[in-house]
């Protein structure tokens, strides 16, 4: 157990520090609650925990030696991610009808994570580290997979509950539209290491 602990330290660290999902977990507890959240926050744990398990088999390598592939993947998650902080900096208060009246899908979740370049840099990089913690990659990619999809479980409740949390704070459209605003800006800017 012991030696799998420094493995399981790196991915709650990886999966709660703020980015991409956890902007997006906290923008859907704000505006959707805690339970319309859950397809979104299931997603991402399972595009993580797939992820992980994928660069665990030595994929995730290949995939980042890959340029072209790489680029493909750049340009359109981050236009999805431009997308969703776009809808998220135009929402007004729920139940306004200016924002997006569904949450995001537990698929777009996946997605999220499956075309986000840092998460693939994370993972592999993870997995070069980590790979003698099992004797074959199958057992590595489960290991992985674990270890990701539960880090992530425990990040994005705590980030969707803190968006429930400010949604109770919120009493004006001014709040609203300065909250929604900031939450937007955050997910822009969550691409920015993408590119660098």
């Amino acid at each position: 157990m012991h030696s799998i602990l420094p493995l399981l330290g790196f991915a709650a660290i990886a999966t709660v520090t703020p980015g991409g999902a956890t902007t997006l977990a906290t923008a859907s507890g704000v505006r959707f609650g805690f339970t319309r959240s859950v397809p979104l926050m299931s997603g991402i744990a399972i595009g993580l925990a797939t992820l992980a398990a994928v660069a665990a088999l030595g994929l995730g390598s290949l995939m980042l030696e890959m340029p072209a592939l790489q680029m493909a993947v750049k340009v359109v998650g981050s236009a999805y991610l431009l997308w969703l902080a776009w809808r998220i900096t135009h929402s007004g208060p729920p139940g306004a009808g200016n924002g997006p009246a569904q949450p995001v899908t537990l698929l777009n979740g996946v997605l999220l994570l499956w075309l986000n370049p840092k998460s693939w840099a994370m993972t592999a990089g993870a997995a070069a580290s980590f790979a003698l913690l099992a004797p074959s990659p199958r057992q590595l990619a489960v290991l992985f997979g674990a270890a990701f999809g539960i880090a992530a479980c425990v990040s994005l409740v705590l980030w969707c509950t803190l968006g429930t949390l400010l949604a109770r704070l919120l009493r004006t459209p001014d709040q609203w539209r300065i909250l929604n605003l900031v939450l937007g800006i955050l997910l822009a800017a969550s691409i920015i290491p993408t590119w660098r």
